[in-house]
């Protein structure tokens, strides 16, 4: 029996670098599955309309999501029990910061930003899909900022 004072061998312990990497690619690659779900049902044979609706746009709005959440993990596995830098922090802010004006550009018409006169019918247009792309490349530029280059260079 552990007294108080010995250390537990149950304690959880976090994954290892690589593990956290391959978790991180696996959920980067089943959030790209999932966002071609939503922005590309044609490519899966799953079209069923004309435009892109509400449930398409929740879908590779959480497909987006889960591509950051992998992203985040795999990145900060290669860091490992390193300190990050402040570019790394600055980056993942921008990561946060990029999903939401994706959110915000993309749910434009549920949010009540719309350009129609009736948006009773949510619309994905041009200039959301503007938007939901500034919020894209804001979260590629921050995880560009996460990665660890100098480690790597070894």
């Amino acid at each position: 029996m552990n007294s108080p004072t010995q250390p537990s061998e149950n304690i959880s312990r976090p994954l290892p670098e690589r593990d956290r990497i391959r978790l991180g690619l696996l959920i980067t690659f089943l959030g790209l599955v999932i966002f071609i779900l939503g922005a590309k049902p044609e490519w899966l044979g799953l079209d069923h309309s004309p435009v892109i609706g509400f449930a398409q746009i929740c879908i590779f709005m959480l497909g987006l999501a889960i591509i950051c959440l992998g992203g985040h993990i795999g990145l900060t596995g290669i860091w490992g029990g390193e300190e990050k830098s402040i570019g790394a922090d600055i980056g993942l802010r921008l990561v946060a910061t990029g999903y939401v004006i994706s959110i915000f550009s993309g749910m434009a018409d549920v949010l009540g930003m719309s350009i129609k006169d009736n948006p009773r019918l949510p619309f994905f247009g041009p200039w959301q899909q503007v938007g939901v792309e500034i919020g894209m490349i804001t979260i590629a530029l921050g995880m560009l900022l996460v990665v660890p280059w100098h480690r790597l260079r070894k």
